[in-house]
């Protein structure tokens, strides 16, 4: 209750008060309906049962309202509008303990929930909801945008990767056959000279 206005809190209590005076008529049919001065055994348990949810719906509409729930403006003038017309209907009856009450309830509570705090304050909450309903959908969206995008980094990474891979088979190839040759060229170079000097030692004696 302490973020909503004053005229919200008042239209709480004047909710409050009206579910209070529904429990207090509940109670009164339910003391004539067991004590047999019901019209109807049936019918006054049954209005009986109708006041009690009838009173807890109009409580539950008065915590709305402390609260500025949104979902509370219009039941709260619903039951305002209810109670003005059966306290019109009970000061036609010349019962107007209960028929003052009521009508000055309606018009207490018309005027708070009515009131430019009280409409501002419902206001409010509605477009915070709607700022909260715009915000849930475009998580996802950036959820799917980051994860393309780290799928695309990845795919990028793949070639780059092999293709390091083969340039380092290549220089490991190319290095190995550069030591074979060089191993191989010595070996092969060596019988010529051997042997160009045995020819010549076999001349020698020849020419002599």
């Amino acid at each position: 209750m302490g973020h909503s206005p004053a005229t919200l809190r008042a239209a709480a209590v004047v909710q409050a008060a009206e579910s209070a005076m529904v429990l207090v008529a509940t109670i009164l049919v339910g003391i004539d309906t067991a004590a047999g001065r019901s019209y109807h055994q049936n019918s006054g348990i049954a209005l009986t049962v109708i006041g009690v949810m009838c009173a807890a719906a109009l409580a539950l509409v008065a915590a709305g309202l402390a609260r500025a729930g949104r979902w509370s403006r219009t039941p709260a003038l619903l039951t305002q509008l209810f109670v003005g017309i059966v306290g019109i209907y009970l000061l036609q009856a010349h019962r107007l303990d209960w028929g003052v009450v009521s009508v000055a309830l309606a018009v207490a509570g018309f005027a708070a929930v009515l009131a430019p705090p009280s409409l501002r304050a419902l206001a409010a909450q509605d477009e915070a909801q709607a700022e909260q309903a715009e915000k849930e959908p475009e998580r996802p969206e950036r959820a799917q945008e980051g994860q393309t995008r780290a799928g695309q980094a990845q795919k990028g990474k793949q070639p780059d990767r092999a293709q390091k891979g083969q340039t380092r088979a290549g220089q490991a190839r190319k290095g190995q056959a550069q030591t074979r040759q060089a191993q191989k060229g010595p070996a092969g170079k060596e019988p010529g000279p051997a042997g160009g000097t045995s020819r010549r030692r076999s001349a020698r004696p020849g020419a002599e």
